[in-house]
């Protein structure tokens, strides 16, 4: 019985993979397009009220950097909020949150005045539904949970295509104040899209029951039996020597969701550090309270630790680039439609981009964190030939290519997570990840910006965000062929292990 599936009688419910949970779907692409758009289309909303106001890069280095750490400490405590209280009530909590931001922005008159609502107020809120988007779409889709996630993706893509030509638009038909209040208006849909997120319980399947739920081979107790059940593929591969290892990974691989590209089904995850169960009875120490209310044993373990740093890295390293891009391009001399336009071209090849991953899921069996890991790869190469190109179409071509590749970055970030991590540690692994995020956003988002307003460059800027999302690369390639290496190192040993006489027993 796979995890979620429970038994009632002689049927069972299991996730409606469908039904409420195409609602749940739409909801969180609602979420993510009225969210995820305005960000790199920061330089277009706010570029012309910081320049009056004398910052530019430094401003906008800073505003969102406090954004992703604002969203980061908000990340962190949902697990915990969640367990107080219902994951819709913490979705919706976010909501409002973000909507009395969004409002707030439209009367900021000074820098300060964005910071709190842009990057407190917005941050926290989606900081807060992100988890809550993630998990209740998991509760609702297993074995159609890769084809959903694409479909929702490409209407997150869909939409974020058009954002950066309606802001222009609304910008220049309604002034700076009068596009805040659309977006404001528009953002509320986030209030919506949290409603929906019905707790999976409300929405079960029941599935009539074709076979026994109790294993034919459990002995039952008070009966005797002299019949015992064939013997399987399994039962001649598993080895004295590695059934304990064995049983270990079978209980750890009935409580997880595989979630690589192509199938959810097909966990191939290592084993993970062990959870404060496993810990002695000792009485908690307030540290020990701390650690088990962040799950912070997570950072025992290095994988997870680089696939934290890695995405961080890379995360922070696209969305500082396509912030700092409008800028650049106004620098060049494009005008401000020729500027919208490209950046709409970037969005209509990441929408591509979705979809290609969408169909080649169908075909292909590839691990999320390989395509994340290529991604990042091709995306340095494609930003030095971005400082190559000076003309339009140039421009449109190359912001078509890391368009394309921004998918890469985005899309699996969330599957990288669920293919090594448990289901139940999902939530608190995906929070500290946030929060581990959002701090290291924060460290280095201002050194960036100094650096632009020192050497007055954008090159500089743009060569030391590239070499940020090789600090992605590099570990990651490092750890795959290390991990590699230690396999191929003990694969011959197998060869030496004896399979000693099983003595059957009599009672």
């Amino acid at each position: 019985m796979a995890a979620g599936e429970v038994h009632t009688g002689r049927y069972r419910r299991v996730p409606p993979e469908g039904g409420w949970g195409l609602l749940v779907g739409v909801g969180m692409a609602m979420m993510f397009v009225v969210t995820l758009g305005s960000l790199p289309s920061f330089g277009l909303m706010f570029g012309d009220f910081l320049t009056e106001l004398g910052e530019e890069t430094s401003a906008i280095a800073l505003i969102t950097s406090c954004f992703f750490s604002a969203l980061s400490f908000a990340g962190l405590f949902t697990n915990t909020l969640m367990k107080k209280t219902s994951c819709r009530t913490v979705g919706l909590i976010g909501a409002v949150s973000y909507i009395i931001g969004s409002m707030m922005t439209i009367f900021v008159r000074s820098t300060n005045e964005l910071l709190i609502s842009f990057a407190v107020f917005q941050g926290a809120g989606f900081g807060l539904m992100i988890p809550v988007s993630y998990t209740t779409f998991n509760a609702y889709f297993v074995e159609k949970r890769v084809v959903m996630m694409s479909v929702a993706q490409t209407l997150i893509g869909l939409g974020t295509m058009f954002y950066p030509i309606f802001i222009q638009r609304s910008m220049d038909a309604f002034g700076f104040r009068g596009c805040m209040a659309v977006l404001a208006a528009i953002n509320s849909h986030t209030l919506l899209a949290m409603l929906v997120m019905h707790p999976v319980q409300w929405h079960m399947r029941r599935v009539p029951l074709e076979y026994d739920p109790v294993p034919t081979s459990a002995p039952v107790a008070g009966a005797a039996s002299d019949e015992k059940p064939p013997k399987t593929e399994d039962d001649f591969r598993e080895l004295p020597a590695g059934q304990a290892l064995s049983q270990r990974n079978a209980k750890l691989r009935a409580s997880r969701r595989a979630s690589s590209i192509p199938g959810l089904g097909n966990w191939s995850g290592p084993v993970v550090v062990s959870d404060s169960t496993e810990r002695d009875t000792k009485p908690a120490t307030k540290w020990q309270i701390l650690v088990d209310f962040l799950d912070l044993t997570l950072l025992k373990d290095p994988i997870y630790v680089n696939i934290v740093l890695g995405i961080s890295f890379a995360l922070y390293s696209d969305l500082a680039f396509f912030t700092l891009q409008p800028m650049y391009l106004f620098m060049l001399a494009f005008s401000k439609t020729d500027v919208s336009l490209i950046i709409a071209i970037g969005a209509g090849a990441d929408l591509i981009s979705r979809i290609f991953l969408a169909i080649s899921s169908t075909c292909l069996n590839i691990k999320a964190r390989y395509v994340y890991l290529a991604g990042a790869l091709f995306t340095i190469v494609a930003r030095f030939a971005f400082l190559c190109v000076f003309d339009f179409y140039g421009m449109a071509i190359v912001t078509a290519i890391m368009g394309f590749l921004r998918t890469w970055i985005h899309v699996p970030l969330p599957l990288v997570f669920s293919e090594y991590l448990p289901q139940e540690r999902f939530p608190s692994g995906y929070g500290l990840f946030m929060f581990l995020q959002g701090n290291i956003t924060f460290a280095i988002g201002p050194i960036v910006g100094y650096i632009r307003d020192v050497t007055g460059s954008y090159n500089v800027s743009f060569h030391v965000l590239t070499l940020v999302m090789a600090l992605c690369v590099i570990p990651w390639f490092f750890e795959i062929c290390y991990i590699r290496l230690k396999r191929k190192a003990r694969t011959p040993e197998l060869g030496h292990v004896t399979i000693p006489m099983i003595q059957e027993t009599k009672a």
